[in-house]
C-alpha cells in the first residue's frame, strides 16, 4: 500500500509540474483567434466589403455570448490584392499572431499563393474566397476548402443557356489573366466541346494592373460576336460594360457572378448601359423586390442597420460576407469544445448548413470526397433597377485539374 501511495503521489506531482494540457494554437478558454487577408486597397478594393461585414457579423455573435462561451477575434489584414503581400501577411498571422486557422482570405491568386504553405503547416484554410475549382482538390490540399460555386460551373451554365437561346452564336470572351479567368475559360470550352473551335470568335485577357480594358473590348467588338462573356472583376466589369455600349456593340452579355453588383458595377457603368445583362446567383439578391418581406432578408437588413449603419443594401458584397460569416459560426458551433485543427477539418468534410439568404433548394453540403460546398446557380437579368431571377437552378460539374 505504501508503494502504491508513493507511486500515486509521484504521478500527481509529475502532472502538476507539467501543468494543464497544451491548448490548440489560437484557442484559449475565452477566445478563438482567426486570421484573413483582404483587399481593402488596390484594384479590387470593392471586395473589401466582404471583410467589413465578416468583422461586423463576428461582433454581433460576440455580443450574444460568442461560441460556447468563447469570443471570436478575427485579424483581417490588408494585402492590396497583391499575392506577395498576401503570403507575407499570412505568414505573420500563422507564425507571429498564432491564429487557429485562416478564414475566407480574398482573391484567386492570393489564395493560390498561400495554399501550399498552409497545407504544409497543417493550418486549416477555410472558405477561400475564390471560385476556382482547384480549391476543392481535397486529395492534394486536404487543409483547404472553398465556399462559393466554382467559376468553371458558371462557365458551363452560361454555355448551356447560350446553346439553348443562340445555338449558332459567335462568342467573345474577356477574362482576367490569372487562375480566375482561366477557370471560366476552361468551363466554357469543356461545355462547348468541339463547337468551341467554331463558336468562340475571339478571346482577350487583361492584367489586374492594367489601367483600362478599352483596347480589349474594341478588339472583341471587331470579331462580330453576338454573345459577350464578360469574366472580369468589378473595376474592369464596369469599364467593359460602358465601353461596349459606347461603341454601339450590343451583344447578349453574360457577366461573372463575381461582378454582379448593382452598386459596385451596374451603377458605375451606367444602369442604362448595363440593362439586360445576364449573370447568375446562389443567394437572394437584395435588389430583387420579391425578397422585400422575406424573413432572412429582413434579418440581414436589420443587422446592417445596427452593425454597419449607412451600408449600401444593393451591394452584394455586404450580403455574401454575411453569409460566409454565418457559415463560419455554424462550423465553429459544430466543433463544440473539440477546438483542434484536425476536428475543424473533420467538420468541414461533413457540412450540411442552411445558411441564411441562400436561394431555396441550395445548401452548403460537403462529404470527405466532395469539397465543393455549392454546385448550383440560377440565372438572373438586370432590368435597370435590380437583378431578377429567371429559369430554374442549374448545376455544373467542377474539375480541380
Amino acid at each position: 500500500m505504501t508503494l502504491r501511495l508513493c507511486l500515486a503521489l509521484l504521478g500527481a506531482l509529475v502532472l502538476a509540474a507539467a501543468g494543464p494540457a497544451a491548448a490548440e494554437t489560437g484557442v484559449t478558454e475565452h477566445e478563438i483567434l482567426l486570421g484573413q487577408t483582404m483587399a481593402y486597397s488596390g484594384p479590387a478594393s470593392a471586395y473589401g466589403g466582404f471583410g467589413r461585414v465578416e468583422l461586423a457579423y463576428i461582433q454581433m455573435v460576440n455580443d450574444h455570448g460568442g461560441i460556447h462561451g468563447r469570443q471570436i477575434k478575427l485579424l483581417s489584414l490588408d494585402d492590396g490584392y497583391l499575392p506577395p503581400k498576401s503570403f507575407e501577411q499570412t505568414r505573420r498571422l500563422v507564425e507571429q499572431e498564432k491564429v487557429f486557422f485562416i478564414f475566407a482570405p480574398l482573391g484567386t491568386a492570393s489564395n493560390v499563393v498561400i495554399r501550399k504553405y498552409l497545407n504544409d503547416h497543417h493550418v486549416p484554410h477555410i472558405f477561400a474566397t475564390s471560385g476556382i475549382a482547384t480549391f476543392g482538390d481535397y486529395q492534394h490540399y486536404p487543409w483547404t476548402i472553398g465556399w462559393q460555386p466554382s467559376y468553371e460551373i458558371e462557365g458551363q451554365i452560361f454555355v448551356k443557356y447560350i446553346l439553348k437561346e443562340r445555338p449558332n452564336a459567335k462568342i467573345a470572351i474577356l477574362y482576367q489573366n490569372d487562375d480566375l479567368g482561366k477557370d471560366y475559360v476552361r468551363g466554357i470550352q469543356r461545355e462547348l466541346g468541339d463547337r468551341a473551335k467554331t463558336m468562340i470568335a475571339g478571346m482577350q485577357s487583361y492584367e489586374i494592373t492594367d489601367p483600362t480594358v478599352d483596347p480589349q473590348v474594341i478588339a472583341l467588338q471587331a470579331t462580330g460576336a453576338d454573345v459577350f462573356i464578360n469574366i472580369s472583376t468589378p473595376k474592369f466589369a464596369a469599364q467593359s460594360i460602358r465601353k461596349a455600349y459606347d461603341l454601339g456593340w450590343h451583344p447578349m452579355q453574360l457577366l461573372s457572378y463575381a461582378s454582379a453588383s448593382v452598386s459596385a458595377v451596374m451603377k458605375p457603368a451606367g444602369v442604362e448601359k448595363a440593362t439586360g445583362i445576364i449573370s447568375s446567383t446562389y443567394f437572394k439578391d437584395p435588389t430583387d423586390p420579391q425578397w422585400a418581406n422575406d424573413k432572412e432578408y429582413l434579418e440581414w437588413s436589420a443587422f446592417l442597420d445596427k452593425y454597419l449603419p449607412g451600408s449600401d443594401k444593393s451591394d452584394i458584397f455586404n450580403l455574401v460576407g454575411y453569409m460566409m460569416a454565418a457559415s463560419l459560426v455554424q462550423l465553429l458551433e459544430r466543433c463544440g469544445d473539440d477546438l483542434t485543427r484536425e476536428n475543424v477539418m473533420r467538420q468541414v468534410a461533413h457540412l450540411d448548413l442552411p445558411v441564411p439568404m441562400l436561394l431555396p433548394g441550395i445548401r452548403i453540403q460537403t462529404t470527405p470526397t466532395d469539397f465543393y460546398p455549392m454546385k448550383s446557380l440560377q440565372l438572373e437579368r438586370f432590368d435597370g433597377k435590380s437583378l431578377v431571377l429567371f429559369g430554374e437552378p442549374m448545376t455544373g460539374t467542377p474539375n480541380p485539374q
